[in-house]
Order: structure tokens, then sequence, then C-alpha cells
């Protein structure tokens, strides 16, 4: 069955709708919690700072689901004002943001025991 604008739920977008309820958590589409649900059973985020070309820093987050890595990628970039990109299922910004980027992360839902940081 082909998923259409009709047989998809609004909140998450992701699963199909049976009547109207969301067929990934199981509740009515209005307050679908699939977006949450996937946040709190995250596996481990991992922050490593490196250096890259031209001995610039990045910043590289591993462990975020390849479901929502470009929105997450997305709202990290406009609020560090910095550029990056989404390369294997990694997060790569440009410069050091150790300062601010656990804040972030659990700001965006993410729980603050899941995320480690490593400078290398």
């Amino acid at each position: 069955m082909k998923k259409t604008a009709e047989n998809i739920c609004p909140t998450c977008g992701r699963h199909k709708l049976i009547g109207n309820i969301c067929s990934g958590c199981g509740l009515p589409y209005d307050i679908c919690s699939c977006a949450t649900l996937e946040k709190e059973t995250a596996h481990k985020i991992t922050v490593t700072i490196t250096k890259a070309k031209f001995k610039k820093l990045v910043t590289v987050i591993n462990g975020i689901d390849s479901n929502s890595i470009d929105n997450i990628a997305k709202q990290l970039k406009q609020s560090l004002a910095c550029g990056g990109t989404v390369k294997n299922n990694e997060i790569i910004l440009q410069g050091d943001h150790s300062q601010k980027i656990k804040r972030l992360l659990v700001s965006l839902g993410y729980p603050e025991e899941n995320i480690s940081i490593l400078k290398k």
C-alpha cells in the first residue's frame, strides 16, 4: 500500500493512520508521541571535536536517528550560526561548539545522560 497524504500521521509524518490512530505509538494523531518516544529511546550520542583540513576545528555528532538527522542538523546550524553538513549518519558542524552543543541537544529533547563530549 502506498503512503499517501490521507493515510500518513500528520503529526510525526512517518507512520500510517489506522482510522485516526497512529500506527507508531498507538495514540490518536492529534496527540501522537512518536518523536518524543524516539528521543527517549535514543542511543548514545557522541560529540567529538576534531581537526579537519587546514587545522580547522569541526564538531562531529554521532548517534542521532537517521529519520530526524536532517531536521536536527538544520536546527543546530541555525542555533549555532555555523555551517555544516550530514554525511554517513554524522552531523559535521564547522567550529568548536563544545560549550553549547550539550545544552542545545538537551533542549531538543535528548536525555543529558546519553550525550558525551570528546576532544581529540
